[in-house]
């Protein structure tokens, strides 16, 4: 079977809601792509269209994302295109997931400060996960300290 490979650029729209299940730890999020273009006649920029994905990650993907992560991010998103269809109130809906293989900040609009997570630490659960996000800080610009 081919896979849709898609790789997105844009925000996060809402919180990452990160939650264990039967097959591991899932982290979803819904995420907002706008189309950009060069407008002659007003010599600028002018947004286009928005489209709005689910995003779904799965396992340590997912844990990092939740820990990482808040609402108006800019984001590179990879992974899996998935369109389905469904009826719901006598209306069929169609709606656009992303199962993701990466992520990450988007550097063009900012800068980021990567942690690796050592390996056979203690996974979080996802009341910690949400427990630890509400207390973290942003690390700060540590540029100068890496250069230097």
């Amino acid at each position: 079977m081919n896979e849709t490979m898609v790789t997105v650029v844009g925000n996060v729209a809402t919180g990452v809601d990160y939650r264990e299940t039967p097959a591991g730890g899932v982290a979803r999020f819904r995420f907002a792509a706008t189309a950009r273009r060069w407008d002659r006649e007003k010599g600028g920029w002018a947004d286009g269209h928005t489209s709005f994905y689910t995003v779904y990650a799965w396992r340590t993907l997912g844990e990092n994302l939740a820990a990482s992560v808040a609402v108006g991010e800019p984001l590179v998103v990879h992974g899996r295109l998935k369109v389905r269809e469904e009826e719901r109130e006598g209306q069929r809906r169609t709606f656009v997931d992303i199962e993701a293989v990466a992520v990450g900040h988007d550097l063009t609009r900012g800068t980021s400060a990567f942690r690796r997570a050592a390996r056979g630490e203690p996974q979080l659960t996802a009341s910690q996960v949400g427990a630890s996000k509400g207390q973290m800080e942003r690390a700060p610009d540590k540029a100068e300290e890496l250069v230097g």
